[in-house]
């Protein structure tokens, strides 16, 4: 597999800085539910909510809609849900990449419907090009077009999520 360099940890830093500051904007005051979408989201994550001055409440949650391809699957499926009550609460949904939408349309929906106060979601990599479904990035880090990418979080077949930067995947 060939690996070409999009965005390195440095880069990657300082725009995950710059959105905690966004982000703090919003929530002054309040509290936050920052909910991680396992696997992949979990690197950006930690660096987001550590970098936030907001008071940050934390879960997770993991959806299973893409296999060992490179292609979305037609069905999302929740294998691991929040563990804290959502109603009335401000959830900022943090996820490593909002491609067709379809996944983060599917959690928006549930967390709307369980009553949260506000839902939010805050991605590393938006590609808008390739939306199928009305999904907003609230917060995003970087928009790209087009490419499979791997690193800091992103992966292909479970290899390369423990890069520090972030690659496009030329021969997959």
């Amino acid at each position: 597999m060939t690996l070409k360099q999009i965005f390195d940890a440095g880069t990657i830093s300082d725009r995950v800085a710059e959105l905690a500051s966004e982000i703090d904007g919003i929530y002054h005051g309040e509290t936050v539910l920052a909910v991680c979408v396992l696997k992949g989201a979990f690197p950006f994550y930690s660096d987001l909510v550590r970098a936030m001055k907001t008071d940050v409440m934390m879960d997770f949650v993991r959806l299973a809609s893409y296999g060992d391809g490179t292609q979305s699957g037609e069905i999302v499926r929740m294998t691991k849900d929040v563990e804290t009550p959502l109603e009335g609460r401000h959830v900022l949904i943090v996820e490593d990449i909002v491609d067709s939408g379809r996944s983060m349309d599917f959690l928006m929906r549930s967390f709307c419907a369980r009553g949260a106060k506000s839902v939010r979601l805050a991605t590393l990599i938006d590609k808008k090009e390739r939306r199928l479904f009305p999904v907003r990035s609230d917060f995003v880090g970087f928009d790209l077009p087009s490419g499979f990418l791997v690193g800091y979080g992103l992966d292909y077949a479970e290899r390369y999520r423990a890069l520090p930067a972030i690659y496009e995947l030329l021969d997959c």
